[in-house]
């Protein structure tokens, strides 16, 4: 699995690094083409509003990191019933989750580590087996 660094996950054994899954790269980067292509045309569709009302509970402090979870899970679900029929539920909705912290990163620089940690472990819990089948097939 690739890291926010670019490089793939794993352990030392014996003082060498031992990596969990074996991955072509020119498949992952295959489907990360296709899923910042799918990540264009969303971007277009994703109004304002919804950017605007995340970044307000980004910027509220008294919000639990588990309740800005369930908001933006709330606003990604919200937008992927309006995706066609036609396109996995899971990889809109990653991709959207995707576009989503990109948007609001790019409003308000400042929300960059906070937006990027709850990203990140909403991808995580959401779709890591979603992911993973996306790399294995």
């Amino acid at each position: 699995e690739l890291q926010t660094d670019g490089n793939r996950s794993g352990h030392l054994q014996n003082g060498e690094p031992v990596f969990d899954h074996e991955v072509n790269e020119e498949v992952i980067r295959i489907i990360a083409a296709q899923l910042a292509e799918i990540g264009d045309q969303f971007d277009k569709e994703i109004k304002a509003r919804v950017v605007n009302d995340l970044v307000q509970h980004f910027l509220n402090e008294n919000l639990s990191g588990e309740e800005i979870t369930r908001r933006m899970s709330e606003a990604v679900e919200g937008l992927a019933r309006a995706i066609p029929s036609d396109m996995e539920q899971e990889k809109a909705m990653l991709v959207l989750t995707m576009v989503l912290t990109k948007k609001i990163v790019n409003k308000m620089p400042s929300l960059l580590q906070r937006v990027f940690s709850t990203s990140l472990n909403y991808i995580s819990q959401q779709f890591h087996n979603y992911i993973v089948r996306l790399v294995s097939a």
